[in-house]
């Protein structure tokens, strides 16, 4: 029997008139088919193992889910005691991952932090916190947002750093459209996105060298319990997709697709690079 292939092959010949097998006379519906087929293998993560730190909630979960269903084994760091302590929360699905508590606000926790894994292919680094009410201008509150939202990122890259020589893999440093543009009310969230951006290239021009591929993604506006003092308010809602070229806002989901990419074969000559993922608004 034929392979299947040529099946293909030759009933796209058949259906655009070229003479000669496998040469088409136009891109038909056979190329379709190879390419979702060759897309399908270079986003299955299957014996892949990835860390998401900040994988508890929000993007940082739906990238872990992303993940998991793509056949990867996925680990998450997160702030409560275990993973049934995020019940209550709307935007945690920990179905199938495999969850350790960690605080990063402390580099001795992070440093002296046992896994549960002795591989490590794709480290994605998703945590942050925001403080409102203008209490970022104080220099206690700016450090301690510095500390996970920066400081903390640095310290994941170097605690896995073996690891993911070992396994020439990636890291995805997820910072925030907030890096392109002033955030007036939070100037250490928007100084710390900054900052991660600029951690991005850094990393990767250092790290290209051995092997492991740095890039970020800097997400709009989505909703998550982060949010919500906007996404909640259907009035800011309409101001801030009054911005979006696209007109709305995002999701996790979408978020998540962006790192997919990134962590897979797709992306082999991409390093140093913060891809917005905002609907165009910092185009604007």
């Amino acid at each position: 029997m034929p392979p299947r292939f040529f099946l293909l092959t030759l009933g796209a010949n058949q259906q655009s008139g070229s003479m000669i097998p496998g040469q088409p006379a136009h891109r038909s519906w056979h190329c379709a088919i190879l390419e979702d087929l060759q897309m399908t293998q270079e986003l299955n993560f299957s014996g892949k193992t990835v860390l998401v730190v900040g994988g508890s909630s929000g993007i940082g979960n739906a990238i872990a889910q992303a993940f998991r269903t793509r056949g990867a084994s996925v680990h998450v760091w997160g702030t409560r005691a275990d993973a049934g302590a995020y019940g209550d929360s709307p935007d945690s699905d920990l179905t199938g991952l495999h969850y350790a508590q960690v605080d990063l606000s402390s580099p001795a926790s992070i440093r002296h932090h046992q896994p549960a894994f002795d591989r490590l292919d794709v480290l994605v680094l998703s945590q942050g916190i925001v403080l409102y009410d203008r209490a970022e201008f104080q220099p206690e509150s700016f450090r301690k947002v510095i500390e996970v939202n920066l400081n903390s990122l640095m310290d994941c890259c170097e605690r896995f750093h073996d690891m993911l020589q070992a396994s020439a893999g990636s890291v995805i440093v997820i910072s925030s459209s907030s890096a392109f543009h002033s955030t007036r009310g939070n100037p250490a969230y928007g100084a710390s996105k900054t900052g991660a951006m600029g951690l991005t290239r850094n990393l990767a021009d250092a790290w290209a060298p051995e092997g492991i591929r740095v890039n970020g993604i800097a997400p709009g506006m989505v909703p998550t319990k982060m949010t919500k003092v906007t996404t909640e308010h259907p009035k800011r809602v309409a101001a801030m997709c009054s911005q979006i070229p696209l007109g709305r806002l995002g999701s996790t989901e979408e978020v998540a697709g962006v790192a997919l990419f990134l962590a897979s074969p797709l992306a082999s000559y991409v390093i140093g690079q913060t891809i917005p993922v905002d609907g165009g608004l910092t185009l604007r």
